[in-house]
């Protein structure tokens, strides 16, 4: 359909055009308050190498009685959403011609994106973009040439330099944080974001040192109305709105996810509905398929989030021409009345046959605009399909921080530490380490569950304080304030995906999770966010961060859910450290180590060790560090060799005493860290006595001890005169009976049996 014969199709859907909403926040104003002025689109900050549509400033004139942006405003919002329109056909050609390996496209959104890039400023503002949102980074800066360097994978792809698929944005130039494929994870990340920049204001010591904070900032996230239905958009909506931050929400409602309608998905149908009793939320509807109502919405929305009223939501009804993905055949569940409504409302061809019937451009120039870009697109596809391709060697690199190593001497200050004071317990060192950092560097901030003294300021000199379950955050709140430790929404995924976005900003977030069994929600927003940041977007961007855990069993009544010890379910997870001490002395030089290092440390913290007097150690000093990595001697031995961690080194030791009245000389390994771990350390041991056991909390199946065994068995077997044993828990869950907790988890007995069997083989 060319753009005179969609004439009366605009007129048409002009006088159907959706109904802009707005609720105005009941906090602010219970009574309905009438709509707002639209605002002026704010000029956006110029950026290296960006085109001149990035550039645009929305001059309003009057045409035919409705405010309209300036004739060359308008020429280039067609421009952009044409450009957009065209990768999308170039990729899906490339791909049906097997050039290129995946395509996914925002066809059908391109309107209200254009928008909501003139709205927003590149590289000032923050973005959280999800796959459809092509328009919205060319609007922003990104050329068709970055854009197609990713569909062929290229190592110049801006986004991952290889990595990821295509549509998956990124740019540190425009603020454009790296995207995933998990649709909503983005969305508590953003409000992390945003949050940082509110953190920023509220510590005196970080207004002057930090870089890349506006007062007046705005982070844009997007999603799709398949999205709405998860749990982390209504929890970003909730601390979004508890805050007031300024995250603009921008919902692209195309009616299906893949091939699940959206009355199926959200009660009622319309997602915004249902969130409108959010305080402080500006809520608006717009046709998302037209570029000046869209334009009119955003800017209202955005310039609400720039005064500090609270976030804004706008919900956008676009249409999806093509299939989902190309490995998708909408046919099959679409009907042709369905998609042939869908193309009527066709935002680029409506929009072009606009521009002509106000007398903005002729039939001819509007040629001549496709013709250049369509050259212009297949130029950038033929220099995309000629560029490198990454080198087999990198896939590797950026695992973790290419310039911070916390396995180095740098962090090694153990030898020769001088110790001084009472003896403290894990918790008391713990503690210690977190007042003493948080004094060093202002950037800290710590958040979880119950950490923070009194949530209710007001209180906090007539009441004890709270300080987390175990009291390991104890007087942090009293002593750093509430700005920089606060207690977060029940709910781990938002305390992690806050955490990221924070991160991301430049601040250091040491977050707890109360408990290790409750550690599952998060489970996404770590396994495909957090240790994949760095290698997915090829180090452009980073999260480091710190999540402490509380871990394992031996509580007597502790059971199934306050008891789990499911160690190798993150150990194989690439990008993430994990370090388990056993001791008070251990927690505080490990735990200074993962604060100063530069990636995310799991720090795992054994509860029944918190408070054991055999643990305790005198205060190391400010600077003291344990490098990762790096396993610790605990016991001198010439017959046996024991590998272990955590609450099993104490019950080893205690086996290898008692094995020494039988004439059997035990060595203990204690690893501290599990990744990395100290394979060097396993090497001597093992040529050392030529037997070995692997003692742990987990489970024997599948288990952390079972690569180390592996790998024992694999590069040492001629060194071994045994088998490796292996003591672990079994295959079961812990029951809240002391007496089945004692048969479940390995016990000193269980150790001393392994003992006497590995030396009599």
């Amino acid at each position: 359909m060319n753009d005179t014969k969609v004439l009366k199709l605009v007129r048409k859907s002009e006088s159907d055009s959706v109904e802009t909403e707005m609720e105005q926040p009941r906090e602010a104003q219970p009574a309905p308050a009438p709509r707002p002025k639209p605002v002026e689109a704010p000029k956006p900050t110029a950026v290296p190498g960006a085109k001149p549509m990035h550039a645009l400033r929305a001059a309003v004139v009057k045409s035919r009685g409705q405010s309209l942006p300036d004739r060359k405003t308008l020429v280039e919002m067609y421009r952009t959403m044409y450009t957009s329109r065209r990768i999308d056909d170039k990729e899906i050609q490339l791909k049906r011609q097997n050039r290129i390996y995946f395509q996914i496209s925002g066809a059908g959104h391109e309107a209200v994106l254009v928008a909501a890039g003139m709205a927003l400023r590149p590289g000032y503002d923050w973005f959280y973009p999800y796959y459809r949102d092509r328009a919205l980074c060319l609007q922003l800066g990104m050329t068709p040439l970055e854009q197609l360097l990713a569909a062929v994978g290229s190592e110049d792809d801006p986004a991952s330099h290889g990595r990821q698929m295509p549509s998956h944005w990124g740019h540190t130039e425009l603020n454009i944080v790296s995207q995933s494929s998990p649709t909503g994870t983005q969305l508590l990340q953003a409000v992390g974001c945003a949050e940082a920049n509110y953190r920023v204001n509220l510590i005196d010591e970080l207004k002057e040192r930090t870089k890349n904070f506006h007062s007046d900032e705005v982070t844009y996230v997007s999603l799709g109305d398949g999205t709405s239905s998860e749990g982390e958009f209504w929890e970003a909506l909730n601390t979004a709105c508890n805050l007031k931050l300024p995250v603009v929400f921008l919902l692209e409602d195309n009616g299906y996810a893949i091939s699940v309608p959206v009355e199926v998905q959200t009660a009622g149908g319309d997602a915004s509905s249902l969130v409108s009793g959010f305080p402080s939320l500006y809520i608006q509807k717009c046709d998302g398929t037209d570029p000046i109502e869209s334009l009119e919405v955003m800017s209202q929305a955005v310039q609400y989030c720039r005064e500090r009223k609270g976030p804004a939501l706008v919900h956008a009804k676009v249409i999806r021409p093509y299939s989902h993905s190309l490995s998708d055949d909408e046919k099959l569940y679409r009907s042709d009345e369905e998609r042939s409504g869908d193309a009527e409302r066709d935002p680029v061809k409506r929009f072009g046959a606009r521009l002509i019937e106000e007398g903005v451009i002729s039939q001819q120039d509007l040629q001549k605009i496709k013709d250049e870009i369509d050259h212009e697109i297949a130029e950038a596809a033929d220099q995309a399909l000629a560029s490198p391709q990454p080198s087999v060697e990198s896939v590797t690199k950026f695992v973790f921080s290419p310039t911070v190593d916390p396995t180095s001497k740098k962090f090694d200050t153990e030898d020769g530490v001088e110790l001084s004071g009472n003896a403290g317990t894990m918790v008391d060192l713990i503690n210690r380490c977190l007042h003493t950092e948080m004094a060093r560097d202002p950037s800290i901030v710590v958040f979880g569950e119950d950490v923070a003294d009194c949530s209710r300021e007001q209180y906090l000199d007539n009441v004890k304080g709270k300080g987390g379950v175990f009291k390991v955050t104890e007087n942090l709140q009293r002593k750093f304030g509430s700005a920089r430790v606060f207690n977060s929404p029940l709910a781990e995924a938002n305390i992690v995906g806050r955490a990221i976005g924070m991160a991301t900003r430049g601040l250091k977030p040491v977050v707890e999770i109360q408990f290790f069994d409750y550690i599952w929600p998060a489970m996404h927003q770590i396994r495909n966010e957090l240790a994949l940041l760095r290698w997915r977007s090829g180090n452009e961007w980073k999260a480091p961060l710190v999540i402490r855990v509380p871990i394992g069993g031996y509580l007597k009544g502790g059971a199934v859910y306050h008891s789990q010890s499911g160690v190798s379910t993150f150990t194989q997870i690439p990008g993430l450290r994990v370090i388990y001490p056993s001791n008070a002395l251990d927690a505080n030089g490990l735990l200074r180590t993962a604060i100063r290092s530069d990636d995310p440390v799991l720090f795992l913290e054994h509860k029944h060790l918190y408070r054991q007097a055999y643990n305790k150690s005198q205060y190391p000093g400010d600077q003291f560090m344990i490098p990762f990595g790096k396993a610790k001697r605990v016991r001198e031995g010439t017959d046996i060799s024991i590998i272990t961690y955590g609450a099993l080194v104490q019950r080893s030791l205690v086996a290898a005493k008692q094995a020494e009245r039988e004439g059997v000389s035990v060595e203990v390994i204690d690893l501290r860290s599990l990744v990395p771990y100290d394979w060097n350390s396993i090497v001597e041991t093992v040529k050392k006595t030529n037997r070995v056991i692997v003692a742990h909390e987990d489970s024997l199946s599948f288990g952390y001890g079972a690569e180390i065994a592996a790998r024992i068995s694999s590069e040492l077997f001629e060194h071994l005169d045994a088998p490796v044993k292996r003591v672990c828990a079994l295959d079961t869950f812990v029951a809240y009976a002391p007496h089945l907790e004692d048969v479940i988890l390995p016990q000193v007995t269980d150790v001393a049996k392994a003992i006497a069997e590995v030396k009599s083989y």
